[in-house]
């Protein structure tokens, strides 16, 4: 006789995001993540990438309809305690994404406004930065740049925003009508990695991690994908923030280097310190 499980689920979290084939980033770190935090992860594949560790060759975006059928085909069918965005493939895309996560007012959405590769290829247009601002921040719990792309998404035509404070940043993010900006320092030139969460008065905490040698491959979206998890089992955000960041920073530490550019993150670190040898 054939038995049916009513065991509760893990928390769900939808991502959007494009394919990294490396599994270094993007979708398949997201999935990582989301499943070593304890989730299980929707995925909406946003893009194709032909991608190394090294960097970005091309990205195909998925057609925006295919996109919506994606995410209403499962949204239909599974309730979601919080939404991921990462890289978005097009300003079409954008646009379809901002309407169905205005269907889930009451869903957190985590946003990694991820604007170009490690190397610096280029991942958002301008067109789509500025879809982003109009369309996705004013829609978004946390928002987590680096200090680049901070300055890139509030940058205006002729403005000198490298000069600007992060403090400046954060502050331009959330009149955007963002609730929370968490700004990562890894691009930073500081002795640690400062990361700092601002809200709306002002900073909520910074927390220093010590700096790893070495560049990584996908350590935005594991932060990111790690704060969606903590906020779908419930934490609050500054907990939520900081959790995230303690996962992150171990999957650096324990980060391996299969390639010939950058190290891809450990998202199951935990799982070679607990061992998993027989008796």
């Amino acid at each position: 006789m054939t038995t049916h499980r009513n065991d509760p689920s893990p928390p769900i979290v939808l991502v959007f995001a494009a394919s990294d084939p490396t599994g270094g980033a993007g979708i398949q770190a997201d999935i990582m993540t989301l499943s070593g935090m304890g989730c299980h992860p929707l995925t909406v594949v946003t893009a194709l990438t032909v991608q190394d560790t090294a960097g970005v060759e091309d990205v195909l975006a998925v057609d925006a309809d295919f996109v919506a059928e994606q995410a209403r085909a499962v949204l239909e069918d599974m309730p979601v305690q919080a939404f991921k965005l990462g890289v978005l493939g097009s300003v079409d895309n954008i646009e379809v994404i901002a309407e169905i996560i205005s269907d889930y007012p009451h869903v957190p959405v985590i946003v990694d406004p991820v604007v170009a590769s490690g190397r610096g290829d280029e991942l958002a247009s301008e067109a789509m930065l500025a879809a982003l601002r109009d369309l996705v921040i004013p829609q978004t719990t946390i928002l987590t740049p680096n200090t680049m792309e901070a300055r890139r998404l509030v940058a205006a035509a002729g403005d000198d925003h490298d000069e600007w404070s992060m403090a400046d940043c954060a502050g331009r993010l959330l009149g955007m009508g963002c609730e929370y900006v968490l700004i990562t320092g890894s691009h930073a030139s500081t002795p640690q990695v400062v990361n700092t969460l601002y809200g709306a008065g002002g900073v909520l905490r910074a927390d220093p991690w010590e700096r790893l040698p070495g560049s990584y491959h996908g350590s935005g979206c594991t932060l990111a994908s790690a704060v969606a998890a903590a906020l779908a089992h419930g934490l609050d955000v500054p907990q939520a923030v900081l959790d995230a960041q303690s996962f992150t920073w171990q999957t650096l530490a324990a980060a391996f280097r299969p390639g010939m550019g950058q190290h891809i993150p450990d998202r199951f670190f935990w799982a070679a310190s607990a061992g998993t040898g027989g008796s």
